[in-house]
């Protein structure tokens, strides 16, 4: 790909930095692994990056090695970045970041997603992340707020919209370009439309 040849999505420019972030199940690893290779970037997998075997995350056990992981793995000139870890990902490369694309699915459609994702690794062992395995049963017990994604999908969707809303309005993220995608529809659009440039 000509390095100099910009992606754009409704004339604005898409750039080789983008960070494709938004709730459980709404797609983020799908878009961008399919961004990364229109752009012909390295695709960055945040979650591979925090999970250790058994399910322990440095966000919460060593934030600083977090953050070291971060940076090393966007230090380049052209990446995409799945996964929210919004704390860690403002601090670490959102400076750098030139898009950030937030999937805002309807909260129906990520519980069904749930569900389906859930049980189909479950049944078929997928290792998640080179070290755990999709665990189905705890995803129902939505008053197990550790274990469950169902309940963590009702109560953050409103908290995510609340933060995204308040970073697309703050001076602190001018740089960025912003896209919202609320459908299948609109994911495709922007899809082909990145595409369209590097056919």
């Amino acid at each position: 790909m000509d390095v100099n040849t910009v992606a754009t999505y409704r004339g604005k420019p898409v750039g080789r930095r983008i960070h494709v972030t938004g709730n459980s199940c709404s797609g983020k690893s799908t878009l961008a692994n399919q961004l990364a290779a229109a752009l012909d970037v390295p695709l960055v997998e945040l979650d591979a990056l925090n999970w250790q075997p058994g399910w322990v995350g440095l966000a919460d056990t060593n934030p600083g090695e977090l953050d070291r992981r971060f940076a090393d793995a966007t230090a380049g000139e052209g990446w995409v970045a799945s996964g929210s870890y919004m704390a860690f990902s403002q601090r670490v490369f959102w400076p750098r970041v030139e898009t950030v694309v937030w999937l805002d699915l309807p909260v129906h459609r990520l519980l069904w997603r749930v569900l389906v994702r859930s049980w189909k690794r479950w049944r078929s062992k997928e290792l998640l992340w080179g070290t755990n395995y999709e665990r189905f049963w705890p995803q129902l017990k939505v008053w197990n707020r550790e274990d469950s994604l169902i309940w963590w999908i009702v109560t953050q969707q409103g908290r995510k919209r609340q933060r995204m809303r308040a970073c697309m309005e703050d001076p602190e993220w001018r740089h960025i370009a912003f896209v919202r995608l609320g459908s299948n529809a609109e994911i495709k659009a922007f899809l082909r439309a990145v595409k369209g440039m590097h056919p």
